[in-house]
């Protein structure tokens, strides 16, 4: 009976425990929007969401990752100002950074789900934590092609390449934060 009631309750204690990290992600890559550096020779802004795509995904994993951006794109769309420049609704994915908002939730799914693999080395950490970086990066180029109707190589031009060195310093960093922070987190998560 006791031991039927403390599973009852761990499992109770780690689904809420999931259930607010989820909501404390959701509102760092909504703050991570409004921490933007505009570039001059293209559209789409520096920001800080790509680290928190990163962390959220290595600290819950594949599924709750992946409702971290899931939820933060329904957000948006709804109407709320979580997008950069308290960009909201619909009509933001058809703008310059809509395809990284799917990339995103893809970066989310492809890191939660090898993130065990890599865990134990920083060097493998880091390279997984790039990796999501450039699916992210692949997205919004693939988008703003489209978009822009140009050529591949403009879009990566003003899609991609600007983007690679830092957001391989922030795959690095939420490394090195995630190496940190896994053993508090696995405790409280399960």
């Amino acid at each position: 009976m006791i031991t039927a009631v403390l599973k009852k309750e761990v499992f109770a204690g780690r689904f809420a425990s999931r259930l607010f990290m989820t909501g404390t992600f959701v509102i760092l890559m909504s703050l991570g929007a409004f921490v933007r550096i505009p570039l001059p020779f293209t559209p789409v802004p520096l920001t800080l969401q790509t680290f928190f795509v990163l962390l959220s995904a290595a600290m819950l994993g594949a599924g709750w990752g992946g409702a971290v951006q899931g939820l933060y794109v329904l957000s948006g769309a709804s109407g709320l100002a979580v997008f950069t420049q308290g960009g909201a609704g619909l009509v933001y994915f058809l703008g310059p950074t809509g395809g990284y908002l799917a990339g995103f939730i893809a970066a989310a799914l492809f890191t939660g789900s090898f993130i065990r693999a890599a865990e134990k080395n920083i060097i493998a950490l880091s390279a997984l934590f790039t990796a999501a970086s450039m699916i992210i990066l692949a997205c919004g180029t693939l988008w703003l092609q489209y978009l822009s109707a140009t050529s591949l190589r403009a879009a990566f031009v003003i899609g991609f390449l600007p983007f690679i060195i830092g957001d391989t310093l922030k795959a690095v960093c939420a490394a090195l934060i995630y190496t940190k922070l896994k053993r508090r987190v696995r405790e409280a998560l399960g």
